[in-house]
């Protein structure tokens, strides 16, 4: 006798796995975006290796912010602050060593313990006063801009912050930790053998890999692991889910949301660490808008706005479309205005392509 298997318990079929990962859209945009600039803009250098680099080092920074914020969207919150905590992180790093003299490593303990500071006021705030997170982290947005630029121009006039990196610091493994690049015999082997060109001096136009690739890579790994495989990756999705329900089985929902808001203060001082050490100054002004950049890179990847479903994989394809049309237009000579077209459009497909996936997986038996 044949017993039917009830379509509760019934195996879904491969196309339903497959239409249930939250990467799906950006892999797919990210194929499209590198084939639409391979056929059109293939011999202006943007596939060199000096292009590629290029188009990694702009992924890379944003693709760090987006893998926490993805944690804190899937989380069912947002942080609108991360951009200025840049800004404050950067000066803060940049006092501590002009102003005073402190060694750069202390300088940077310093920030990332404000980073903690930061995003342990915010998680409390917002679980003390049941406020949206929107309400929250735009409040800390401009008391973190404000506060960056009335500190920096009391205490040095102005509203940078220069000659923070030293002639002597530059060999320091601080900066390279954070500012260096790796594999540079390799890549010098790449040169000699005609993979990649060279300078007029021998080198290769390529040192190496920046080290914040390095750390975009490593971000979203351990993001990507946190998520998928242990309890605390259950909480967020729990969390981002349904809050209540969540609570009424045991998780602790406000500790879960404080570590969210933590983890993406830390992203955006790492963001400001790399910044600060690869160009050897501070700006007040920096992180302009970088929390709506890392958003759009989240939800392209795949997070829905209402929480539960994300990942971070999919926050780096998105952060890689980001860099691969920033770089592309600047190669082609497109008219710059363009790229923010490009994004709003990007947005708004992403989210009508997310609700499809999400009505899909709600069907799916």
């Amino acid at each position: 006798m044949t017993i039917a298997l009830d379509e509760r318990v019934r195996p879904a079929s491969r196309l339903t796995r497959l239409f249930r990962r939250p990467e799906l859209g950006a892999l797919a945009g990210t194929l499209l975006v590198i084939a639409a600039f391979a056929a059109f803009a293939g011999d202006t250098g943007l596939f060199s290796s000096r292009g590629i680099i290029n188009v990694l080092r702009v992924s890379a920074e944003l693709g760090i912010l987006a893998s926490a914020v993805a944690l804190l969207m899937i989380g069912g919150e947002f942080d609108l602050s991360i951009g200025s905590i840049i800004g404050f992180a950067g000066v803060v790093i940049g006092l501590a060593v002009t102003e005073f003299h402190l060694p750069l490593v202390v300088a940077v303990l310093i920030a990332f313990a404000f980073a903690v500071l930061i995003g342990y006021v915010n998680g409390i705030l917002l679980i003390r006063t049941k406020l949206p997170s929107f309400i929250v982290t735009l409040a800390f947005l401009f008391i973190l801009r404000g506060l960056t630029l009335a500190v920096t121009r009391g205490i040095t006039g102005r509203t940078q912050v220069p000659y923070i990196v030293a002639d002597e610091m530059k060999d320091s493994w601080i900066v390279d930790l954070f500012a260096g690049n790796a594999f540079g015999g390799l890549f010098r082997w790449l040169g000699e053998i005609g993979v990649i060109g060279l300078r007029p001096d021998g080198l290769p136009n390529v040192p190496g890999v920046p080290a914040s690739v390095l750390w975009w890579i490593g971000v979203t790994a351990v993001a990507t692991w946190v998520l998928l495989n242990t309890r605390f990756g259950n909480w967020i999705f729990a969390v981002g889910g349904d809050a209540n329900a969540a609570r009424n089985i045991g998780v602790p929902v406000a500790r879960v949301k404080i570590v969210l808001f933590i983890l993406t203060a830390a992203a955006a001082t790492l963001f400001a660490t790399i910044q600060v050490l690869s160009v050897g100054s501070a700006d007040t002004l920096r992180g302009t808008q970088k929390e709506f950049e890392a958003i759009i890179a989240a939800v392209i990847g795949g997070c829905l706005l209402t929480g539960g479903y994300g990942s971070a994989i999919g926050a780096a394809f998105g952060a890689l479309i980001f860099g691969f049309v920033q770089m592309g237009i600047f190669y082609t000579g497109i008219d710059t205005d363009w790229f923010k077209v490009f994004l709003g459009t990007m947005v708004l497909i992403a989210v009508l392509f997310n609700n499809y996936i999400r009505h899909k997986v709600t069907e799916a038996k």
